[in-house]
């Protein structure tokens, strides 16, 4: 079974439509750094929907034990950059990350990649669910960024019809 580490939008946009708890179902074990804990705790006083990840079991807090100067430079968050640094010192985890940026950065450091829709596609071919474009629908409704194009291509990997 694969395992993961965490970035900041893969475990918000999981809670929004209530698939956070599909990941220790996909994932063997899962990681996130404390800046994406605290990203996430900053946002519910502030009104957003966002999951308290403390009160997950499953659910490991680990630091990097450093982040790489190339990954302070730029437009990364710091959430971004703990969960690649924090990636790149655990070989055999792949890194959780919607963010564009963030995902070519760490696939040009040889990262494996996933991404929410991933999550989603490994859902289905698990079994827990029977359709996934109703939950791409609730992403995009709760403020997840598709284009067309991914959302073509995610309905067609599931094998879905796109009307």
């Amino acid at each position: 079974m694969t395992r993961a580490i965490s970035n900041t939008s893969p475990m918000l946009y999981l809670h929004r439509i209530g698939k956070l708890d599909w990941l220790p179902e996909i994932f063997a074990e899962i990681l996130v750094p404390s800046a994406v804990v605290n990203e996430l705790r900053e946002g519910r006083p502030r009104g957003y929907d966002c999951p308290d990840l403390s009160i997950y079991t499953w659910l490991q807090v680990v630091e990097p034990i450093s982040i790489p100067a190339n990954l302070t430079v730029g437009d990364l968050g710091l959430g971004e950059q703990t969960a690649i640094a924090l990636t790149l010192e655990n070989s055999g985890f792949v890194v959780l990350l919607d963010d564009g940026l963030a995902r070519s950065t760490a696939q040009a450091l040889g990262l494996t990649v996933w991404g929410t829709l991933k999550i989603l596609l490994t859902a289905k071919s698990q079994g827990l669910t029977e359709q996934i474009m109703p939950l791409v629908d609730q992403l995009q409704d709760s403020g997840m960024w598709i284009s067309d194009d991914i959302r073509s291509r995610v309905i067609h990997l599931a094998g879905e019809s796109n009307h």
